[in-house]
């Protein structure tokens, strides 16, 4: 057989060849059913055997490393700290095609994507953004909140995992003027999520703001007049999430003991500016690593 032909020359030239702009301009129905049978075809070929070996070996189907207990029970308490002005909210394990990077801009490669037009969700605070941007009328502010096992097609690492649990939260609302919005709900945002890592078995809880725009150069202050017992610092040489925030954004620290290390963040977002087409439409996100916090909890001590 003329190895040119197969596997037809490495899949018509690669990711960026004829193959991938043929599927890319198929219409949605077209490109599910086509990829349903694939799957379906490729499944009809495996055993139990196969499964099983696939179950072992597959960082995105192994089951998570930390005790099911201590998840829940840092779950629980994560939950609990929100104020009841959020309304706990059960996201779907996926999101619509593209949630992720057209809303969030997060690159569509760590994205696991579905057969059926959808993407399984990598980070609740998306999921949540959509939701707001539903609920969204008139000046009252929208605020959800929820726990939410995801998957993030990341390269391993120490401390990354194919898949973990997020607590995430987001308050939606529209411009007041002179960022009353932003300085009302920065600080409520600061004080449940210290509160929450307190409540999760941390004995101090920090608070470090990066300033994005010199507009909110003085958030920082009324973080720390509203939170005296919560160490509040500046991190002006953070580099991670400049290009995801704008205005201002936030790390959540906690001390298990050892010393304060990151366990969440947060920041303004223009996601449901976006989504709804209105420049006044302002968003406030944060999370915390529920794993993080429990594989804390769990470490010898």
């Amino acid at each position: 057989m003329d190895s040119s032909n197969g596997p037809l020359p490495r899949v018509l030239a690669g990711p960026g060849g004829p193959a991938a702009d043929v599927l890319a301009e198929l219409p949605g129905a077209d490109l599910t059913t086509l990829q349903l049978e694939v799957a379906r075809r490729r499944a009809a070929k495996l055993r139990g055997p196969d499964v099983l070996r696939r179950y072992r070996a597959d960082r995105f189907t192994t089951p998570a490393p930390l005790p099911f207990e201590v998840l829940r029970r840092v779950e629980d308490a994560l939950l609990s700290a929100a104020p009841p002005e959020f309304e706990r909210v059960t996201l779907s394990p996926v999101t619509p095609l593209g949630t992720h990077s057209t809303v969030a801009g997060l690159s569509q490669h760590r994205v696991v994507p579905t057969g059926r037009g959808t993407e399984v969700a990598a980070d609740p605070t998306n999921g949540l953004a959509l939701e707001a941007a539903v609920r969204r009328t008139g000046s009252s502010p929208v605020r959800l909140t929820t726990v939410q096992r995801v998957v993030r097609a990341q390269p391993p690492g120490p401390g990354l995992f194919a898949h973990f649990s997020l607590f995430a939260a987001v308050t939606a609302g529209r411009d007041r003027g002179s960022l009353a919005f932003e300085r009302e709900h920065l600080v409520e945002h600061a004080r449940f999520l210290t509160t929450a890592v307190r409540a999760a078995g941390a004995r101090a809880a920090g608070f470090e703001v990066t300033t994005l725009d010199s507009r909110f150069a003085d958030f920082a202050a009324s973080v720390q007049d509203a939170l005296p017992d919560v160490e509040v610092s500046d991190a002006s040489d953070r580099a991670i999430g400049r290009d995801y925030y704008f205005g201002l954004c936030f790390t959540v620290t906690a001390d298990f003991g050892t010393g304060p290390v990151p366990v969440g963040d947060g920041g303004f977002t223009p996601w449901t500016a976006r989504l709804l087409g209105n420049a006044k439409e302002r968003l406030l996100v944060s999370g915390i690593g529920v794993d993080r916090v429990a594989s804390l909890l769990n470490a010898p001590s």
